[in-house]
């Protein structure tokens, strides 16, 4: 009889353990279909545009759901519930302070002790490094320099990637390489501090509009890296992808590699490295144009509109880009089917509800045509 019941408990814990051997073959068709979680970090010295464009940029990727995630939630343990924190730009000092000491602590214990991805962007690269004097996280080994020129200047600078940088981002190989840039950090590893800093790419421009910093202070220096603490993993990268037309997806695939994800590929409509060819810093020449059209924008002329929202997408002013949004709106048809034009070519994801609000009230067939398809494209 003992023998009649080992062997019936033998069968059973057979076919219990082929039961848990299914259930984690369904574990792993879960994994499979899990979507990362990536907060974007909008407390107090977080751009609000700067937000908003990284919650975009990581839209492109199905696999993410991105959440902006403000300081008390932080406080309150809600980072937990994350795969990725971002850090946009804005002022890093500000959004150090905004998150306080035990603040600071939490996220230091979500990337070092949780194993969880933490991404800087401009202000966030600041924050995230360890430069001696200046308040910040002190998570990177990385630390800027020329503290005194911070607010350097702005625009679409050149970077180029080194083989490590390639790895991650294939797609940019056999390109000049180009990302928007506003005050943007000027990054080396500190030596005081050990870390495996992985330099990924440096700045190729030489940013001193106006003489205001000194020149070559930014070619060759760090324009992204990326590197490991604790258990975790860090991200950082000097310029603005997620406001670049081109390389919004650098993004996501940065989220992706903090989490130790797999660095899946996007649509060439995303990926257009070659739409910038050349590097364009404001000075104060420039600026004077900039503001200069952007007073022609309120002229009742169509074609006067036109030609400034011409002048100013052609040396890539990044605000211009908004201004289109409030061009859809024009008492001009062709005024607003070019506005709706830039904001395909753009790629102003942003703009899909004023798109949408616009729609509704057109009449004129031509407009509603443009119009449809910019919103179908930004949401593909």
């Amino acid at each position: 009889m003992r023998v009649y019941y080992l062997v019936i408990f033998m069968i059973f814990s057979l076919f219990a353990c082929q039961n848990v051997e299914n259930k984690n073959v369904e574990k792993q068709d879960d994994v499979v279909d899990y979507k990362l979680n990536v907060a974007v970090f909008k407390g107090d010295g977080a751009g609000v545009i700067s937000i908003i464009e990284t919650l975009e940029a990581l839209r492109i990727d199905s696999g993410i759901n991105a959440i902006a995630l403000t300081a008390k939630e932080i406080q309150n343990g809600s980072l937990d519930n994350f795969d990725a924190l971002i850090i946009p730009g804005g002022s890093g000092s500000k959004q150090l302070l905004n998150l306080g000491e035990s603040g600071q602590e939490k996220v230091r214990e979500f990337v070092e002790i949780q194993g969880k991805g933490i991404i800087g962007i401009c202000a966030g690269a600041y924050m995230i490094s360890s430069t001696p004097g200046y308040p910040n996280l002190k998570i990177a080994s990385s630390i800027h320099i020329d503290r005194a020129h911070y607010n350097r200047g702005r625009g679409l600078v050149e970077f180029e990637l080194n083989n490590k940088g390639f790895d991650i981002f294939p797609e940019l190989k056999n390109h000049k390489l180009f990302a928007q840039y506003y005050d943007g950090p000027v990054l080396v590893q500190s030596d005081s501090i050990e870390g495996n800093y992985n330099e990924l790419g440096n700045y190729v421009t030489d940013i001193h509009p106006d003489n205001f910093a000194p020149e070559g202070i930014t070619p060759g220096k760090t324009f992204l890296l990326n590197q490991n603490k604790g258990k975790g993993k860090i991200f950082l990268i000097a310029g603005h992808p997620e406001s670049t037309p081109g390389m919004r997806w650098m993004v996501p695939r940065m989220a992706r590699w903090v989490s130790g994800s797999e660095l899946v590929s996007y649509s060439q409509k995303w990926v257009k490295p070659e739409i910038n060819d050349k590097a364009i810093i404001f000075d104060k020449a420039l600026k004077k144009e900039e503001k200069k059209n952007y007073w022609i924008l309120f002229d009742e002329d169509s074609e006067k509109q036109i030609k400034a929202m011409k002048a100013l997408h052609s040396y890539r002013s990044r605000p211009a880009v908004r201004w289109n949004v409030g061009l859809l709106r024009s008492i001009n048809p062709k005024t607003r089917i070019y506005a709706a034009q830039l904001l395909k070519e753009t790629e102003y994801s942003t703009a899909i509800k004023d798109l949408e609000q616009a729609l509704k009230t057109e009449t004129d067939l031509e407009v509603k045509k443009v119009m449809q398809e910019t919103i179908i494209f930004l949401k593909e």
